[in-house]
């Protein structure tokens, strides 16, 4: 295969002549560079032929993957790398693989089929679309108990993905799109082999919220890997918001925004957030509006549902899109006003179920005894009030549809982001004759029903949105669509045709390639080191003029100095950060009385932490100097008292500073408050996440306004919030006639 990358960029550990995975320190130009996109499916469509003798290949022209070339610029090459819909033969797999790569420029990645079913029907629907879909596994008899083997069957799927990626890649000119949650773990893999390879990944789904993605024990290796991207897109904010606080309460690590980006900090790489919701394909659209099928499949429509108002739903038959309470609403809305008895008519596109299982049998007997029910109630001769398709239909009878409805509905519990209201609202628009009155007839118009937990919500903000639960809501805003008046249907429909017409795929794609390119240009500039195992494998990112400390370099210094400040911290350096017993053991002990012997060496023990427990701890340690409080008291040996280094003794500003921080621990679950001799502590280590960084904003701004004339200072820190005298820094008090080496210590 051509450009095909030969020698591995794996590094497992940090050296500095092994510094990065590529080799050239200046990033290509975007129109130049290629683009890898990766998913689950290839956007083709292949059979056998009827002969029974090779394979027949062709786009598929309604994949999304193929529409987004749409947005790139012209000459840049697209590949694709994805798995058939088809199982192909392993004795056939070399000449179908050279095939799809010589005419379509796509590598396929071949799955044996028991791992194929572990991994998309196993792990992918039964552990990830539910929960992705807010459903959890209560008990067994629900899909989405988490099974350890379908687990181990997602990684081995995603490892052969980046076996094929690897295939092609050449990483000095590469930039790799991964799309949707099938390949969750596929960044880890790509960024273990080559720590400068630039990769996005998109989600198509939605993301839970953390109460929700807490629930899955794998939940650290998922995250880990999606940081392992350069930049990761979501259609909406919500879902931007749920992952980004799902790394804070998991991970610890907190997003920052700057210039309206919004970023991560992961190991000294700027991992970027993407929020932008997916377009249509307008070209085709236009395209399709202008067959000759569409003309007499819209006369007839029109004849079939003449004088009647038609209301139409587009839908999957899934669990998830609420087609079950969308007629429910109907039913409500005939009931409740009574004037549309004979006139409105519902007609559900229900497109076959793809899944299986007893959840999804029973909606779909349900929606069938509901229509059953209503029909019965409602209907009259040559009044059905309940048209239910239950068959696949064609682009152009979907578009007919379209164009004879008066309002689209979606009730959808939850969805990515659904584009059915896209396509509505272009073919209401588009049609030339849509109104039955030539050219010179009516502006046209439109109306949209639609669920407020589907990702296309928040772009639609001339649509009636609903909480599809609420189905006497539901049944209110459907009435109040088909009843507005004509000029408020018509300007809610010119708004959403301007926004969809701008915001199409091409749009999104262009926008993704732009930010990815961005959040890149610093993969050359920096030393990269891999380090970790597993999903724990992350890439350090430091600046160019990082130099690594060795021990054989530290230790010929310490030999040739003659005179030696050594500074250790104390907690997480002497102490592990997450022990409770602080007590320092005796092998540290035994550790300062040994650096302390050498008459060479000034040895120092600089921490927050107050004089009181320093003294008590390292009592058998007389020649050590200890600086607590951050330096406000100072004593170098045990046998001498300690040093005030700061004359101020009004300490009437705790009296103040005190009641506020009591106000905010007593709201604070988890919330503690230290007092010291100098300085007032508020910690919040054991709180909510984002209600304790909350907290302590609100408090810092609190205590700042109430101590402005006072000789303080408010700090906040890692969990912390502190009041202290405004003094000088350790650093500055402390003197050594000859220094030739200071050592800082501080192990994370």
């Amino acid at each position: 295969m051509q450009r095909t990358m030969t020698t591995p960029g794996t590094l497992a550990e940090l050296d500095e002549e092994r510094a990065g995975s590529v080799t050239s320190d200046v990033p290509s130009s975007l129109a130049s560079d290629r683009l890898i996109v990766v998913a689950n499916t290839l956007p083709v469509r292949c059979e056998r032929r009827p002969d029974g003798r090779g394979w027949s290949f062709c786009w598929d022209e309604d994949s999304l993957l193929l529409h987004l070339r749409d947005g790139l610029p012209e000459d840049m090459e697209v590949l694709y790398v994805g798995s058939l819909r088809a199982d192909v033969p392993g004795a056939e797999q070399d000449d179908v693989a050279q095939a799809l790569l010589d005419r379509f420029r796509c590598v396929p990645a071949f799955l044996p089929k028991d791992l194929s079913d572990r991994f998309y029907h196993g792990f992918c629907k039964q552990t990830l679309w539910p929960l992705f879909h807010y459903m959890l596994p209560f008990t067994s008899a629900h899909s989405g108990r988490f099974d350890r083997s379908q687990w181990e069957a997602y990684v081995l799927a995603n490892k052969l993905f980046s076996q094929r990626v690897i295939e092609v890649l050449n990483p000095e000119d590469d930039y790799v799109w991964i799309h949707d949650y099938h390949l969750l773990a596929l960044p880890s893999f790509l960024r273990r082999r080559f720590n400068r390879l630039r990769i996005g990944f998109f989600l198509h789904s939605p993301f839970p919220s953390s109460e929700l993605y807490r629930s899955l024990p794998v939940r650290d290796e998922i995250l880990k890997s999606l940081l392992n991207c350069d930049l990761i897109g979501f259609h909406t904010f919500d879902y931007a918001r749920h992952f980004l606080s799902c790394c804070s309460r998991m991970l610890g690590i907190e997003y920052q925004s700057k210039r309206g980006y919004i970023g991560l900090d992961y190991f000294g790489r700027t991992v970027g957030i993407k929020i932008m919701p997916v377009g249509i394909n307008m070209t085709q659209l236009q395209t399709q509006l202008r067959l000759p099928d569409l003309e007499w499949r819209v006369a007839d429509l029109r004849k079939q549902f003449d004088g009647k108002t038609v209301m139409l739903g587009v839908d999957d038959m899934d669990i998830f899109k609420g087609i079950n309470l969308k007629v429910l609403a109907f039913e409500q809305m005939l009931r409740t006003h009574a004037k549309w008895q004979g006139r409105a008519v519902l007609v559900q596109i229900a497109n076959p179920r793809g899944g299986s299982g007893k959840d999804l049998e029973n909606i779909q007997a349900e929606i069938d005894e509901s229509c059953r029910r209503i029909n019965g109630q409602f209907g009259r001769p040559g009044y059905i009030p309940v048209v239910l398709v239950d068959r696949a239909l064609s682009s152009v009878e979907r578009m007919a549809y379209y164009t004879v409805a008066e309002c689209v509905v979606v009730t959808a519990v939850r969805d990515g982001m659904n584009l059915t209201p896209y396509e509505y609202i272009v073919c209401r628009q588009g049609f030339p004759d849509l109104d039955g009155s030539g050219d010179d007839g009516p502006r046209r118009k439109s109306m949209l029903v639609v669920s407020e937990f589907i990702g296309c919500s928040p772009s639609l903000s001339g649509a009636i949105r609903v909480n599809p639960w609420n189905i006497d809501a539901t049944a209110e805003a459907m009435n109040e669509s088909i009843a507005l008046p004509e000029n408020e249907k018509q300007l809610r429909h010119e708004k959403h045709y301007r926004y969809v017409n701008s915001h199409d795929v091409a749009y999104w794609s262009k926008s993704y390639i732009h930010d990815l390119e961005r959040s890149c240009r610093d993969h050359f500039r920096r030393r990269c080191w891999g380090i970790g195992l597993g999903f724990g494998f992350r890439v350090v990112a430091l600046d160019r003029n990082f130099k690594k400390l060795t021990v054989d370099s530290i230790v010929t210094d310490y030999k040739k100095s003659k005179s030696r400040v050594i500074l250790l911290d104390y907690d997480g350096t002497l102490v592990p950060q997450t022990t409770i017993n602080k007590t320092p053991n005796e092998s540290v002990v035994k550790i300062m009385n040994a650096l302390c012997a050498d008459k060479k060496n000034v040895v120092f023990i600089v921490s927050g932490r107050g004089r009181d427990s320093l003294e008590k701890w390292f009592s058998p340690c007389p020649d050590l100097g200890i600086a607590a409080e951050h330096g406000y008291f100072t004593r170098w040996t045990r046998d001498e008292q300690w040093q005030l280094n700061n004359q101020c003794s009004d300490f009437g500003w705790m009296q103040m500073a005190k009641p506020v921080m009591n106000l905010y621990t007593e709201a604070t679950d988890g919330s503690s408050i230290e007092t010291k001799e100098s300085a007032l502590v508020w910690h919040h280590q054991d709180a909510d996440p984002g209600f304790g960084s909350s907290q302590a904003k609100e408090m810092l701004d609190h205590l700042e306004s109430v101590l402005a004339n006072e000789p303080v200072c408010v700090k906040s820190g890692q969990h912390i919030v502190e009041v202290k005298p405004q003094v000088l820094h350790f650093s500055r008090i402390i003197h050594v006639p000859v220094l030739a080496l200071i050592i800082v210590v501080s192990f994370i």
